[in-house]
């Protein structure tokens, strides 16, 4: 599934995953964010860590109407107050997308799946 932009100068199709890379991409910069994890880590039972060229794993993005709406999956550090981290991560996000794409973001959902201790 993709995202259809139109202007004056014809159609651009932007795909999910794109839009769950730069989403994935911003939120890591945040800080108390360890990584992203897949939407169903805890069922899986799987701890792993996403890489880079797997964000779109942890990132569900859905478009309503105009606006995206976005659920991320992600792993927090320990000691980190978790509603402010979450917070800076729907900021930079909804910032992020929307300078890059265009589009307005209507709501960044936080699915905190972890807490893990990082190494100082």
């Amino acid at each position: 599934m993709s995202i259809e932009l139109k202007n004056d100068y014809g159609q651009i199709d932007i795909s999910n995953d794109v839009i769950a890379q730069v989403a994935g991409g911003a939120a890591i910069e945040c800080y108390g964010i360890v990584g992203m994890a897949t939407q169903h880590q805890i069922r899986d039972g799987l701890t792993d860590i996403l890489r880079k060229e797997n964000f779109a794993k942890g990132v569900i993005v859905r478009q309503e109407g105009t606006d995206l709406v976005i659920d991320m999956y992600v792993i927090i550090s320990y000691g980190t107050k978790i509603s402010e981290v979450a917070y800076q991560v729907q900021s930079k996000v909804k910032y992020t997308l929307t300078k890059t794409i265009g589009m307005p973001v209507k709501a960044v959902n936080i699915y905190v799946q972890g807490v893990r201790v990082t190494n100082p």
